[in-house]
């Protein structure tokens, strides 16, 4: 094997990025690290123990001891177990089931109206820019989860697995809320969100479009949010080479603290969590020989 390194991903300092990840981390976030730096496998109690919390119907709460799962909650959740590479356990295939059978008849996602006193301003329940976004959240994991979690029927190799019709009616209801110059009616995740789901579903014009306006924005965006963006991508294969992400390294690079962490919007607490994405987004390619 080969390790082959992004051209801004020697400006990344990565090892200080990782001490910053060991010195701040608990134990979850650890065993985060060690999978995404060397795929070691985690403890079952560290895997029982991010999975904590998780309602009888397959989804998580929006907040802690809450009875109602959130759509929203539920994706954060699972990209927390594809750090660990748990996408193939019962709790994150009852998850992805869960979502599956939310999906509403436009093929979008809305939160449970429950919610409307506890959700955040894009989870609001019946806010088209909150469905617009939460359409995106879902059927990204639906995307990038189904074909591994296997979670009905026998393996298929359409994009999204068992849930290809679900993941196909949702990259529909994008595609037609997306403008023409490519711009989306919604918050700013939707967006590479949006962009990740298209090209897996090899609607490659209209993801394209979204990405260019992604790249304008760029140099203006915030660590947090450029962290995500590519570890979005690259998490379904977008090109290396394709100009956004060199342009997200690039901020990463920029952006990153003495300390070898990067700052998250959410407030410190998060600091291990935004560092981690940026791991992901950066970390470099291991090929095989040629």
């Amino acid at each position: 094997m080969r390790v082959v390194a992004g051209s801004v991903s020697a400006v990344v300092d990565l090892e200080a990025a990782i001490g910053f990840v060991v010195a701040n981390g608990d134990a979850v976030d650890r065993a985060r690290l060690s999978r995404l730096r060397t795929g070691a496998p985690v403890p079952a109690g560290l895997l029982d123990a991010a999975e904590a919390g998780q309602s009888p119907d397959g989804g998580w709460p929006a907040v802690l001891d809450g009875e109602t799962s959130s759509v929203d909650a539920t994706c954060f959740r699972l990209a927390e177990l594809d750090d660990l590479g748990a996408l193939n356990r019962p709790a994150a295939r009852h998850a992805l089931d869960w979502l599956a059978a939310r999906q509403l008849p436009d093929g979008g996602w809305d939160e449970d109206r429950r919610l409307a006193g506890v959700a955040p301003e894009w989870a609001r329940p019946g806010d088209p820019e909150a469905h617009l976004y939460l359409t995106a959240y879902a059927g990204f994991w639906l995307t990038v989860a189904g074909l591994d979690a296997r979670a009905a029927g026998p393996l298929d190799h359409r994009v999204g697995g068992a849930y290809a019709g679900v993941v196909h009616a949702a990259a529909q209801a994008l595609a037609a809320r997306l403008a023409p110059d490519g711009s989306w009616p919604s918050f700013l995740p939707a967006g590479w969100l949006s962009a990740a789901v298209l090209h897996r579903q090899a609607m490659y014009d209209e993801s394209a479009r979204v990405q260019a306006v992604l790249a304008e924005r760029v140099p203006t965006m915030s660590p947090a949010d450029v962290a995500w963006l590519a570890a979005t991508l690259r998490r379904v294969e977008v090109g290396e080479e394709q100009w956004l992400l060199v342009s997200a390294r690039r901020r990463l690079a920029e952006t990153q603290r003495s300390d070898g962490g990067w700052e998250s919007d959410d407030g410190h607490q998060f600091d291990v969590h935004t560092t981690l994405r940026a791991i992901r987004a950066c970390r470099p390619v291991v090929t095989s020989a040629g």
